[in-house]
């Protein structure tokens, strides 16, 4: 039975829909994992006892757990639910952002740096992921350390490039004055981020330590 002790990469492994709990707080239960939810909520200013109880509300309808599959599973699902999407959508989400810059810059709240910030972040986070498919999937079954080691420093620099995303996009909440293409910007980047950690999440605490144990 989890306990406002567990850590929060052990829920939300065992518990895959507790990550639509901690996205909805902003409990960072990839990179920053390794913390119990007694102290990430703590630190948050949450409840821990309400946030255990809610999670333990969505555990029974929650079949989607990858726990128990193999590696090679783990990375067709990977690639299949979290890469090929990205490949799409970054591109188009920087786009979405220069066209709301060209449009409205002069407007308050309006997202300077935006577009320029995701191109180069989108240009990086696709060579990693060209970097786990051509390098590391083909060969999970004698992982190189090294090689793990370098992609999960780059999944924090991704966590940090999330973070710099919501500070030059006023933490998504558009302004009232905000164009529907401005509103749709948001919920696109809300949505990239929560896959996001779902993605960095599987790889870190499933993918990599199963991959380095064989």
């Amino acid at each position: 039975m989890p306990t406002t002790a567990t850590y929060l990469s052990e829920l939300a492994t065992t518990i895959p829909a507790a990550t639509r709990v901690f996205h909805r707080l902003r409990l960072d239960y990839c990179c920053g994992g390794r913390r119990s939810l007694e102290d990430a909520c703590s630190e948050a200013g949450i409840d821990a006892a309400a946030v255990l109880a809610e999670i333990e509300s969505v555990a029974d309808a929650d079949d989607s757990s990858l726990a128990d599959r193999p590696p090679e599973a783990i990375a067709a699902h990977v690639t299949s639910r979290y890469h090929e999407p990205l490949r799409e959508d970054l591109p188009r989400l920087a786009a979405m952002a220069r066209k709301v810059e060209r449009v409205h810059a002069a407007k308050p709240g309006c997202p300077l740096g935006l577009g320029a910030h995701l191109d180069a972040w989108g240009a990086t986070l696709l060579e990693h992921l060209d970097k786990e498919e051509q390098v590391l999937f083909p060969s999970l079954t004698a992982a190189d350390p090294a090689v793990v080691a370098a992609l999960t420093r780059e999944h924090d620099d991704h966590a940090a490039a999330l973070r710099r995303t919501r500070a030059l996009a006023g933490d998504l909440i558009p302004p009232p004055h905000a164009c529907t293409t401005w509103r749709a910007l948001y919920v696109g980047l809300d949505q990239l981020e929560r896959d996001l950690m779902e993605h960095v999440h599987i790889e870190n605490y499933l993918l990599f330590p199963r991959a380095l144990a064989r």
